[in-house]
């Protein structure tokens, strides 16, 4: 078999149908941790493949059949690279720290295609996300923050849709900050985009970012699976506007769940969204200018283990200096 670039048989390998972000990064620590080089796994006969605890008979025939795009891939390979596209693994020191602790290696992308400043993908950075029809008081909040987080040297993702994405975008622009463009489709089809952004990309300012194979176009599923890396590439998430479905909504859903640190716009009493209904579910409200509101929410709390009776935990959030303190008091409910 022909020698290619490592980065040909890592893109042949997480294209492979039907393996997800578990199974290809399964098998990359399994390199890892045996000491063997990724094109030396493309080498081994099928002896030696059944050796390795990660491939099941079904692995292995999809694995011998992916051979068959390697010099397809090696192709592609060059034709990044000659761009000036860069390709990360998922144990790569370049890979984002922050976007494989918030997903660990179950659902972290196995590989980044970049284009940009890749020491942005180490800053601290923060997600405004919301509704693509948001209203102009939610597109108004968004400029707010992203002008807030650019002075305190943060960098803004962006899914670089229409409404909220694209004004945190450009109001990080404005504001001469930082940002992450995550894209819903191949890096190689967003020809306008780099033209558009040709000049923040060059200064450093801008990191195209997609986890899709290069040349794929845009489709509603690639955009509902890149909202999940948004949310990922980001410490904090601040959401302008939600409806009570689509991607913003279950995306918040999923942070607050996994308890990552979950802003909301409070909205004023004549709003039509679901901002006050993500609060109710854990979110944190913020007023206009980011500020967190003063709140106390009760939550019940069941010790099954112990048997215990159920107590009633109150917890006030207060605001002070730029700083959240937290005060909890557990008091029994008999």
């Amino acid at each position: 078999m022909k020698n290619y670039n490592k980065y040909t048989y890592l893109i042949t390998l997480n294209n492979i149908p039907g393996w997800g972000p578990k199974k290809v990064n399964q098998i990359l620590q399994l390199l890892i941790n045996k000491s063997i080089l990724i094109e030396d796994l493309f080498m081994y006969d099928l002896a030696q493949l059944s050796q390795l605890e990660c491939f099941s008979k079904l692995d292995l025939e999809k694995f011998e059949e992916s051979k068959k795009e390697l010099p397809n891939n090696s192709f592609l390979v060059e034709n990044l690279i000659s761009q000036g596209f860069s390709i990360i693994p998922i144990f790569s020191k370049e890979y984002s720290a922050t976007l494989q602790n918030n997903l660990s290696n179950n659902n972290a992308p196995p590989i980044l295609y970049t284009k940009g400043n890749l020491q942005i993908l180490k800053e601290k950075s923060i997600a405004i996300v919301g509704s693509r029809d948001a209203e102009s008081k939610s597109l108004q909040f968004t400029d707010n923050i992203a002008r807030i987080a650019s002075k305190e040297f943060k960098v803004i993702v962006s899914g670089f849709a229409k409404g909220v994405d694209k004004q945190a975008l450009d109001s990080a622009i404005k504001y001469n900050g930082q940002s992450i463009i995550v894209l819903p489709q191949g890096i190689l089809t967003f020809t306008s985009g780099f033209k558009n952004y040709y000049k923040q990309i060059i200064e450093g300012n801008v990191i195209v970012v997609s986890t899709f194979p290069p040349k794929a176009g845009w489709n509603v599923g690639l955009a509902m699976t890149r909202n999940q890396y948004i949310y990922g590439l980001a410490s904090e998430i601040y959401v302008a506007q939600s409806a009570e479905k689509g991607g913003t909504w279950e995306g918040v859903l999923d942070g607050i769940k996994k308890n990552r640190t979950v802003f909301v716009r409070k909205p004023d009493s004549d709003e039509k969204n679901a901002n006050n209904i993500l609060i109710e579910k854990g979110a944190i409200p913020v007023d206009f200018e980011g500020n967190i509101i003063n709140v106390e929410t009760k939550v019940i709390n069941s010790d099954k283990k112990n048997n215990s009776k159920d107590q009633e935990q109150i917890k006030t959030v207060k605001r002070k200096s730029n700083k959240i303190i937290a005060s909890d008091f557990i008091q029994p409910l008999f």
